[in-house]
């Protein structure tokens, strides 16, 4: 079953590394290494095949998928061998990467961005599309009277000004146009009780927020390790330091209080308490797309004695939420084929700050995920 996965902000490092990446696994050039939905608990002939995926999106960037896939290759995010032998296939999805409309209300705006979904599901026979946010981390916005009903906001959006921020506005604009949305940021998405209701109105799912794929992740292991061996974290503290345009974004004071917020949550939610620390996030022009963390974590044992863990992690953002997105296409599709509407709070595994109460626990939300892709086999 083709499907499309329609990526706001699809010029940037996750989303042409994510095209890259399904582009040469359906040529046979590369293998699905950190594609979970490629493990065996996982496949399931629900899911839509990688090779089925196609691609387009919006973005403001006029950088060319090529110029932008051979800087990549440069800077060591994906092989450059493989951008040598996709050029056909870039400049077929090069031709479905539109700027990003604009009109004189929010609600025109939306209708625009539906528009062009719509077309681009039209021209390729899509059985569906998933609309994906990979672009940049927005601060969080002001609270607005009409953020709680969908009728409030239809009208509110039809008047000139900023009702919405522009993840809210491109997940209006995917539940008009009858199509699901994950937000791969920890920007505010569908995560408003006005665009909630609307999801359920047109009967279609959403996921996220913010894929975890670093610091968070390990978090995500050792925060329950000490929980279970009941030992006392009194502080966990965390440099990141990154380079590229998320980390130029971060660089902004309000974007990077809403990451900083998400990649903390983790912590006082699976240990039941908040220990003493924060997480800092620096941006580090010199080290590009890779990003390097480091974690001081000082705990408690049997009698008070007190101990100390650090770690250092250093990966390459896109090539570790690449897979992600991938994943999170394959498996949003088959929920909205399935019948599934609002949050798909199943999806924890993949997130920071992931929907509805779930656990945070790594193993946890693996669980959770893999019932869930069992139920595709089940129904």
């Amino acid at each position: 079953m083709a499907t499309g996965v329609w990526l706001a902000g699809g010029r940037g490092s996750v989303a042409v590394t994510s095209i890259v990446g399904a582009t040469a696994i359906r040529a046979g050039l590369a293998d699905p290494t950190g594609c979970v939905t490629e493990l065996e608990q996982l496949r399931s002939p629900a899911l839509p095949a990688l090779g089925d995926l196609v691609f387009g999106g919006h973005d403001p960037a006029s950088t060319r998928l090529c110029k932008k896939a051979e800087a990549l290759a440069a800077a060591g995010v994906v092989p450059a061998r493989l951008v040598a032998a996709l050029t056909e296939e870039l400049a077929t999805v090069e031709a479905e990467i539109r700027p990003v409309p604009a009109a004189a209300t929010q609600l025109e705006t939306a209708a625009l961005i539906a528009e062009d979904i719509a077309a681009f599901r039209f021209r390729h026979s899509l059985e569906r599309v998933v609309v994906v946010n990979v672009s940049s981390t927005e601060p969080a916005p002001a609270p607005h009277p009409a953020h709680g009903d969908a009728d409030a906001l239809r009208q509110a959006l039809g008047v000139p000004g900023a009702v919405l921020p522009p993840s809210s506005l491109y997940a209006y604009a995917a539940f008009t146009a009858g199509c699901s949305y994950v937000d791969f940021t920890p920007s505010t998405g569908a995560r408003l009780p006005a665009l909630d209701a609307l999801a359920h109105r047109h009967a279609v799912p959403y996921a996220g927020h913010d894929g975890k794929t670093g610091e968070t992740l390990v978090k995500s292991v050792l925060a329950p390790m000490f929980a279970m061996r009941h030992l006392r974290v009194r502080t966990w503290s965390g440099t990141n330091l990154l380079g590229g345009g998320d980390g130029a974004n971060l660089a902004d004071p309000g974007a990077n209080a809403a990451k900083a917020t998400s990649k903390q949550r983790v912590l006082g939610e699976t240990l039941g308490y908040e220990p003493q620390g924060n997480t800092r996030i620096e941006y580090v022009d010199d080290i590009g797309d890779f990003k390097t963390a480091w974690d001081l974590i000082t705990f408690s044992g049997f009698l008070g004695t007190s101990m100390r863990m650090e770690f250092t992690w250093h990966g390459c953002d896109s090539a570790l939420a690449a897979p992600l997105v991938l994943d999170l296409a394959r498996l949003t599709a088959a929920a909205h084929k399935s019948g599934r509407s609002g949050p798909l709070t199943e999806l924890a595994f993949f997130f920071k700050d992931p929907l509805g109460t779930v656990p945070h626990a790594l193993a946890e939300q693996w669980a959770l995920l893999a019932s869930f892709v069992r139920g595709f086999a089940d129904a």
